[in-house]
């Protein structure tokens, strides 16, 4: 359950992530709720899962989830740039995201 809730928790973080970009600067109240209210359920599942997962594995994790869904919606919704080196840094940090679930007892 904690991999789970901490596979939620990094999808609200893409969710608060790109509200965020939607609230310029907080001063757009509907966006600016979505943020607060995904940034603490985010924040609450990672602490669920933080009880039985390590410390290093479940923070990078939830991370890496946050920035290669960022990186994808910027590219997809926002029109974002992309070119080669873009595409292999997200290709390192999913590949780092592997090699921390794989070095995981749980």
């Amino acid at each position: 359950m904690a991999w789970v809730s901490l596979f939620i928790a990094g999808v609200l973080e893409v969710i608060w992530a790109f509200s965020m970009k939607l609230s310029h600067g907080f001063t757009k109240p509907l966006p600016t709720v979505i943020t607060l209210v995904t940034m603490a359920a985010s924040f609450a599942l990672l602490a669920y899962a933080m009880r039985s997962l390590p410390l290093g594995t479940a923070y990078t994790i939830w991370t890496g989830i946050g920035a290669i869904g960022a990186f994808l919606v910027g590219i997809v919704v926002l029109g974002e740039q992309l070119n080669a080196l873009r595409v292999l840094a997200a290709i390192l940090i999913v590949s780092g995201l592997l090699l921390m679930k794989l070095s995981s007892a749980e």
